[in-house]
C-alpha cells in the first residue's frame, strides 16, 4: 500500500467529547490503473480497508480502475468513539474529496452502502448534484439493507438482527482466519467485536437501516450494481433485490454458497461481476468507449 491519508479533522489533543477519528484513505499500490477510472471502497461495521483484500488480489481487480480504500470512523480500531455524537455520514464526503479526481466507481459493503446512500439522498434533496460534484460516475452495492415501508419494520425484525449480530461478527472472523481458529473460539471473538461496538454503534447501523424508507431512490440516477450473497441473515438478498428494483438504473447479482461478505467469500466471482458492470458503463462524455477486455460475470452467478 501507499502511505496512508489521514483526512482533515479535529486535532486530537484534548479530544472534544463528540470527536470522532476522521476517514484515513489508503491507495492500494499494484491494483488497478488510473486510465481505467479511479475506484473508492467503502467497508461495514466494525471492519476495516483489510475486508476487501480477498477480492483486491483477483486478476479482475488487478487490471481495473484505480483502487483507493477508506479506514473509515465506523472501523473496528475505533469503535469506542462511535458513543460521541458525531454525523457519521457527513464524514463520507471527506473520503470521496480526497481521492485524486474524484471516484468513478463507489463500491460500498453493508454499513458503508447504508451511509453512502443516506449521503447521497441528502445531497440531492438539498438540491445538490452528488455526481457531478464528486465526479461519480456508478455504484456497486454490497449486502445492502433496504426496506421500502415503515411498516416493515417490527419487533422480530429488531431482535433478530440485535441476536445475530453476534454471529455476523463470528463469520467475519471465520472467513479471515484459514481455519485457524475453533468454532468456539471464532464464537467468543465475535462477541467480544459485538461487545466492542456496543449499543451505540449498533445503534448507528440501525438507524440509517430505520430510514431507508424514506430514501428518494428514483433520484440516484447512475448506474448500480447491488450484489447480496445467497445464504445472507443479516442483508437477506430480498432487501438488496428490492433496492435495485427502486433504483433507476440497477442490476442486482446473488452469488452462490455466500453469506454477508461475498467480496471475501467468493472473490474470484465478485470480481467478476464488478469487472463486467465496469465493461457495460457507458463512457464518460467526450470519451471514447473503454476498449479494456475485462473479464465478465462468472455462470455460477445468479441474476434477478
Amino acid at each position: 500500500m501507499a502511505r496512508p491519508r489521514t483526512l482533515p479533522g479535529p486535532p486530537p489533543a484534548g479530544r472534544a467529547a463528540d470527536w470522532v477519528a476522521p476517514p484515513v484513505l489508503v491507495r492500494r499500490a499494484g491494483v488497478g490503473d488510473p486510465a481505467h477510472g479511479r475506484a473508492l471502497l467503502l467497508h461495514g461495521l466494525a471492519d476495516n480497508a483489510h475486508g476487501w483484500d480477498a477480492w483486491l488480489r483477483q486478476p479482475a481487480a488487478v487490471t481495473g480502475p484505480e483502487l483507493w480504500v477508506a479506514d473509515l470512523p465506523w472501523r473496528a480500531e475505533t469503535l469506542a468513539e462511535l458513543s460521541r455524537d458525531e454525523d457519521l455520514v457527513a464524514r463520507l464526503a471527506d473520503a470521496l474529496r480526497a481521492v485524486p479526481g474524484g471516484p468513478d466507481l463507489v463500491v460500498a459493503h453493508s454499513m458503508g452502502a447504508g451511509q453512502l446512500l443516506e449521503f447521497l439522498n441528502r445531497q440531492l434533496l438539498r438540491g445538490a448534484d452528488p455526481f457531478t460534484t464528486y465526479g461519480i460516475r456508478a455504484l456497486v452495492l454490497v449486502s445492502p439493507s433496504f426496506r421500502r415501508g415503515r411498516e416493515e419494520f417490527d419487533w422480530q425484525c429488531l431482535t433478530s438482527s440485535l441476536d445475530g449480530f453476534g454471529r455476523l461478527m463470528a463469520e467475519g472472523i471465520r472467513l479471515r482466519d484459514h481455519g485457524r481458529l475453533s468454532p468456539e473460539l471464532r464464537h467468543e471473538l465475535g462477541e467480544r467485536v459485538r461487545d466492542r461496538v456496543g449499543p451505540y454503534g449498533w445503534l448507528r447501523f440501525f438507524d440509517t437501516y430505520l430510514r431507508t424508507p424514506a430514501l428518494r431512490t428514483e433520484l440516484l440516477t447512475v448506474p448500480c450494481l447491488v450484489i447480496a450473497g445467497e445464504n445472507d441473515t443479516a442483508a437477506p438478498p430480498d432487501e438488496g433485490r428490492q433496492l435495485a428494483a427502486h433504483l433507476p438504473d440497477a442490476e442486482f447479482r446473488t452469488l452462490r454458497d455466500c453469506g454477508h461478505f461475498p467480496m471475501t467469500e467468493r472473490a474470484d466471482a465478485f470480481a467478476d461481476l464488478v469487472a463486467g458492470f465496469l465493461r457495460r458503463l457507458p463512457a464518460p462524455a467526450g470519451q471514447p468507449s473503454d476498449p479494456r477486455n475485462l473479464p465478465g460475470s462468472s455462470t455460477d452467478d445468479r441474476s434477478d
